[in-house]
């Protein structure tokens, strides 16, 4: 496993192209966002979904989420109409995740087993900003949290020392948080709040 140290506001370029090239490669990475750590390989790789699968024991109805730089890119994966629109606009980029309906672009075995729904998520970090810049396209996520612990892993060391050797790259970016984002289902009539988490829950109403 590479370990990258990060400056967690001004990352330098040079590491975060070579943490791009090896989730070109089929890697898994760890890196920090503005929730907490998280668990990230390229968006077409079943092997490197498997292994993330693994690490998290996650079951076919886990919902993973697709990492994405702006609203933009959402529209490619996600159908979102304009009450959703507006909705996202106000809350990206931050500490949500928005569960949508899947468009065709999105993998089968990306999307949730039953309801075909996709995660959605627009960090405000600089690492994964810059992960999503250099890349092109999105990265698929899950929150880093290992089985039986109550909350995601956010010291380096300690990831390094359970997960060093089932990880290609540590993106040291320093603690982040150990809040995992709010999650909204706006794939439901109305928007539901499936967890409640580092965002405000106030802009749904709720």
């Amino acid at each position: 496993m590479q370990r990258f140290e990060l400056h967690p506001k001004n990352p330098h370029l040079r590491l975060i192209r070579q943490a791009v090239d090896i989730l070109r490669g089929g890697g898994v990475i760890a890196y920090p966002t503005d929730s907490c750590y998280a668990l990230g390989c390229h968006i077409g790789d079943k092997d490197a979904l498997e292994r993330i699968r693994r690490i998290r024991d996650a079951d076919r109805h886990h919902h993973f989420t697709l990492v994405c730089r702006d609203l933009t890119e959402i529209a490619k994966y996600a159908r979102v109409d304009t009450p959703q629109f507006r909705l996202l606009k106000a809350c990206t980029p931050g500490p949500y995740t928005f569960l949508l309906e899947a468009t065709r672009e999105v993998p089968r075995r990306l999307q949730h087993e039953k309801r075909r729904t996709i995660g959605i998520r627009v960090p405000d970090h600089p690492v994964p900003q810059m992960l999503l810049a250099e890349l092109g396209e999105p990265i698929m996520t899950s929150t880093l949290m290992l089985p039986g612990d109550e909350w995601p892993l956010n010291d380096a060391d300690e990831i390094e020392s359970r997960l060093g050797a089932q990880l290609d790259a540590l993106l040291d970016g320093g603690a982040c948080g150990l809040e995992p984002t709010t999650v909204v289902d706006l794939a439901a009539p109305v928007p539901v709040i499936v967890r409640v988490g580092r965002g405000s829950v106030a802009p749904f109403g709720l």
